[in-house]
């Protein structure tokens, strides 16, 4: 499993059983994915902390509930992986949950969502989908 499927799965079995708070190992990729997720608001927030006891970094993300208590990070699908890259035009984004989820995408300026890429008219490699 890649880094960016663990951190991931990570985010989505913390929140499935209601956890405030999980730690995933820091990647530069990772960050800019994650700082994806806090901006379109699926997660509280995020901070990179050296973890002294294992001398290495990690990234401790806040997860983010409803009112109703319910996760707002429901799931995740890879789209790109190693072994087969998957490119699209600002046009060509599926769509994710009628809408009410996000295509991360991997842009000449840097990791984005699908709607920030649209408005940008920037195409690119399709990362995952996130509900």
């Amino acid at each position: 499993m890649d880094t960016l499927s663990n951190i991931l799965v990570s985010i989505q079995n913390a929140s499935m059983r209601f956890k405030e708070r999980v730690d995933v190992p820091y990647s530069k990729f990772g960050v800019s994915v994650i700082d994806v997720l806090r901006n379109e608001g699926f997660i509280s927030n995020y901070k990179i902390i050296d973890d002294e006891k294992n001398k290495k970094r990690v990234v401790r993300i806040t997860l983010k509930y409803a009112d109703d208590k319910t996760p707002v990070f429901g799931g995740f699908e890879r789209i790109s992986k190693s072994s087969k890259r998957i490119y699209r035009g600002y046009n060509d984004f599926p769509r994710v949950k009628n809408s009410l989820g996000i295509n991360i995408v991997s842009t000449s300026k840097g990791v984005m969502s699908s709607i920030s890429a649209k408005k940008e008219k920037l195409g690119g490699e399709v990362i995952c989908k996130v509900w």
